[in-house]
């Protein structure tokens, strides 16, 4: 039986967990035309939320679109239509697309994004360096500045990614571990754990987290371009005004590109 005590003892656990994928190729070598730019995207749930109704959420809408919840959702298959996506109708492919925007659009997250123009990148100082691991500080930055505000970062926070291959995981993991013993523009060590899961994980939050990297990447690319699926992640962004400020001031908040588009340096 728990006494009163226990049951007011802080858990070593923040209230947050968050799920990263990416966009982009982070080579150097070869540069795509259509797409010379690495988006790494950070979402951020507060478990509560995120068990009670995130989770359920995105079962419902894979039982009601395939029947069943083992359909595992990547941008890259939905936008080719292939495997489970291929549509028997545009009407089909319309109301699935505008289901899933409608349950992003319901769902608290928090964005925490780095863009990095490797156009930009080669010839300036740190064309050398890894663009994934330039991203990755700098989104590490950014989560810690989160959790500051919501006062968990003496927690201990998990932070999800997708496995790739040995070689790349534990390159990402080496790097990971060096920014969060210090290694990272603040000079502090950040409380953060990284986790890897298998690709064939059903994971709500990496699913998620998958759909929002390239909408993010063509914004940058071709900010004049319609793109529903941006204006819907905009209030999404961590910003500098807090949640009275949703969809403004995140722009070097908690979307960041680098090297800047402009004058400014990144926070």
């Amino acid at each position: 039986m728990s006494s009163k005590t226990d049951q007011t003892t802080p858990s070593i656990f923040s209230d947050y967990i968050v799920y990263v994928d990416e966009s982009g190729d982070h080579g150097m070598q070869n540069l795509d035309p259509n797409y010379p730019i690495f988006v790494l995207a950070f979402c951020i749930f507060h478990k509560r939320h995120y068990a009670n109704r995130v989770v359920s959420a995105l079962h419902q809408f894979k039982f009601q679109h395939f029947g069943h919840d083992l359909v595992v959702l990547h941008e890259h298959d939905i936008r080719k239509e292939k495997g489970a996506f291929t549509f028997k109708s545009k009407l089909q492919k319309t109301k699935f697309l505008d289901e899933l925007s409608q349950l992003i659009k319901t769902h608290n997250f928090i964005l925490a994004s780095c863009v990095i123009d490797k156009s930009k990148l080669k010839g300036s100082p740190d064309q050398n360096e890894n663009p994934y691991h330039l991203a990755l500080g700098f989104c590490l930055e950014t989560l810690y500045e989160f959790l500051q505000e919501k006062s968990q970062q003496k927690q201990l926070t998990h932070v999800v990614f997708e496995c790739r291959g040995k070689k790349e995981d534990d390159e990402l993991e080496l790097e990971f571990r060096r920014m969060t013993d210090g290694a990272n523009r603040a000079g502090i060590n950040f409380p953060f754990e990284i986790i890897f899961a298998d690709k064939k994980v059903d994971s709500p939050g990496l699913q998620l987290a998958d759909l929002v990297a390239r909408p993010i990447g063509l914004n940058i690319l071709r900010p004049d371009q319609p793109n529903t699926a941006f204006e819907i992640l905009k209030e999404k962004f961590y910003c500098s005004g807090g949640r009275k400020n949703v969809g403004q001031g995140y722009e070097n908040w908690g979307l960041k590109v680098y090297p800047p588009q402009k004058s400014e340096k990144p926070r």
